[in-house]
């Protein structure tokens, strides 16, 4: 059974838009992965912990052969592989992959969430999420177009841009 999945990226350190780049292409060589679509990158401000540089994000959507657990392991590893060490909570970093959705699966385990708990309160989530697919329903949440406000995606979000 084929696995639909949104995966949020995101980076402000470097060379953002190619560490996402990048990211994004490990993603696609993994065995049982295949990446379907990407939306634009977007510019936003931190979120969380806001004395930082500013992010560039995105979000892709593949479809996959292997359990939640294995993605978010395949992820972390990509993370390590690109350099991102985890100093401090919504600090800065290289890469972060976060996964998003997976089907309409709902899981909570200490480890692994999902849908992302915080995946309607992020303009920067929700913006390239909506560009990709605008009537998708959010498992226990409902539909993303019920989170967009157009107004407040536009102030929080400084640039959108196509590479």
């Amino acid at each position: 059974m084929s696995n639909l999945s949104y995966i949020g990226l995101g980076s402000n350190m470097g060379d953002s838009n190619q560490n996402i780049i990048k990211a994004i292409q490990l993603i696609a060589a993994i065995e049982s992965v295949q990446l379907i679509q990407s939306a634009s990158f977007y510019l936003s401000k931190a979120w969380g912990k806001t004395d930082q540089n500013d992010f560039v994000n995105t979000v892709i959507e593949i479809r996959c052969e292997i359990t939640p657990e294995e993605l978010l392991q395949s992820f972390q590893q990509i993370e390590v592989n690109m350099g991102r060490l985890r100093k401090e909570k919504w600090g800065p970093r290289i890469i972060d992959i976060d996964i998003l959705t997976y089907n309409n699966q709902v899981i909570d385990k200490p480890h692994l969430k999902i849908p992302h708990p915080h995946i309607v309160e992020r303009s920067f989530v929700l913006a390239p999420l909506h560009e990709l697919n605008p009537k998708m329903s959010l498992p226990e949440l409902g539909k993303l177009e019920n989170f967009i406000d157009n107004e407040a995606i536009r102030n929080e979000v400084l640039k959108k841009y196509v590479l």
